[in-house]
C-alpha cells in the first residue's frame, strides 16, 4: 500500500487535503496521523498537523453493492420503477434488472442496455481507481441475444459458402463481434475478420478457398 504525506493547519484540514488530491471520501482512504501540529505561540513556531494516507481496498461484495446501488441510482434519475440484484461470476460484476418496461431498457439492438452497461462500468472503476468487469441485464436478454447472433452468423456462414462470395454484416460493437468470430472459428470452411475503425466495426464472412488455409479469426 503506498502513503502519501498531507499537511493543514488542522488535521481535519490534512484530511480535507487528502480527500480532495484522492477525490474520494475519507471512509474510502487509509489514514494515519503523524502529527497533530501546534499552533505556536502568537503564530510563532507553528507546526503543520501531518496525516499519511493510501486508498483503502475495496473488497469485492463492497465494489458489488457500489455497482448496483449506482444502477439503481441511474434508473431512479430516469424516472423507472425497479429493482437491481447483483452476483459475482467469477472475475465479473453481474447486475440483472428487474423492471416493468424491459423493452425501454433494453432499447433498439440492446443499444439502452449498452450504455447503461458503459456508464456504471466507467464510475464504478474510477470510485474504486482500477478496471471493473462488469455485465447488466435484463429478462435474459443477453442469453436471447447471444443465441440469435449465433443463428445469424451460422446462416451468414452457409451464405458464404453456398455462394462463395463474402458476406459483410452490419457494425457491430465488440462483444457482438465476438460471438459471430466464436460461432464460425469452427468452420475450416470459412474465416472472418473485423474491418473498418473505432467501436463499432462489420465482421465479414470469407470462403475458404480449397488451396487456402484457414486464418485465424480476427477477435476483434
Amino acid at each position: 500500500m503506498d502513503f502519501l504525506e498531507f499537511e493543514g493547519k488542522t488535521t481535519e484540514e490534512a484530511i480535507e487535503n487528502a480527500c480532495e488530491h484522492f477525490q474520494l471520501p475519507p471512509e474510502r482512504l487509509e489514514i494515519e496521523i503523524i502529527s497533530v501540529g501546534s499552533p505556536g505561540l502568537f503564530g510563532l513556531g507553528s507546526k503543520p498537523a501531518k496525516v499519511r494516507v493510501a486508498l483503502r481496498e475495496v473488497s469485492e461484495t463492497e465494489l458489488m453493492e457500489q455497482a448496483r446501488e449506482i444502477l439503481e441510482n441511474i434508473l431512479e434519475k430516469m424516472g423507472e420503477v425497479a429493482k437491481v440484484e447483483a452476483h459475482r461470476e467469477d472475475d465479473r460484476i453481474n447486475l440483472n434488472i428487474e423492471a416493468a418496461d424491459a423493452g425501454l431498457l433494453i432499447g433498439k439492438q440492446g443499444q439502452t442496455l449498452e450504455a447503461l452497461q458503459y456508464l456504471v462500468s466507467k464510475i464504478v472503476s474510477k470510485k474504486s481507481k482500477r478496471k471493473v468487469r462488469l455485465m447488466i441485464d435484463i429478462e435474459s436478454y443477453r442469453a436471447r441475444h447471444n443465441q440469435a447472433l449465433t443463428q445469424m452468423a451460422l446462416k451468414y456462414g452457409d451464405k458464404a459458402k453456398r455462394t462463395g462470395k463474402p458476406v459483410t454484416l452490419n457494425p457491430m460493437n465488440p462483444h457482438d463481434r465476438r460471438i459471430v468470430h466464436l460461432a464460425l472459428q469452427g468452420d475450416a470452411q470459412l474465416k472472418t475478420l473485423s474491418r473498418g475503425e473505432g467501436l463499432y466495426k462489420k465482421v465479414v464472412v470469407y470462403p475458404v478457398k480449397k488451396k487456402e488455409k484457414p486464418e485465424e479469426s480476427g477477435l476483434t
